[in-house]
């Protein structure tokens, strides 16, 4: 599977809500997740505990830009016992929590995220199909990035641990 994405620190939240609504998203409700790391030989792997939902293992590789990228991933339903399994086999890197206000526009996730350890963040994810390509996705995302007014200052490259992690050493 594949999307095109992008995240930014998010400077107010009333705002972004206010832009959700004024495009015409629907929203969706609020997810806690706890993502739990894992360490692989490439690109990023993570169980994900959602709550209300489903949990799920999920891999991905994209490249680590402050910009709108795409991530190839993979998602598997995932059992109440795999996070042991896999951390007794492969240890862990470590763990993001945070809570998920989710809105759908057309095919994009619009994600608003107040994340432990670090505050608030804004992502969005095209999810791509026969109907919807790369350029689509791109087009959109450029699109929103201007309805919401993200500076490039506010645009991050990796993955929430890495935004933590980095956090930790300041």
């Amino acid at each position: 599977m594949r999307n095109i994405e992008l995240k930014a620190r998010l400077r107010d939240r009333s705002h972004a809500l206010a832009v959700c609504a004024r495009i015409g998203a629907e929203p969706q409700g609020d997810i806690h997740q706890v993502d739990t790391y894992f360490p692989v030989a490439n690109g990023r792997m993570k169980l994900r505990e959602c709550d209300p939902g489903e949990d799920y293992l999920v891999y991905y590789r994209r490249p680590d830009v402050a910009d709108s990228k795409a991530s190839d991933y993979f998602i598997e339903p995932a059992s109440s016992t795999l996070k042991e399994t896999l951390a007794a086999a492969l240890g862990t890197m470590g763990v993001v929590d945070k809570v998920r206000t989710l809105w759908l526009w057309q095919n994009v996730r619009i994600h608003i995220d107040q994340v432990v350890g670090l505050g608030d963040y804004l992502e969005f994810e095209a999810v791509l199909s026969d109907e919807f390509g790369d350029e689509d996705g791109f087009t959109k995302l450029s699109f929103l990035r201007t309805e919401f007014e993200i500076a490039k200052s506010d645009l991050e490259t990796g993955s929430y641990l890495d935004l933590l992690s980095t956090h930790r050493d300041e």
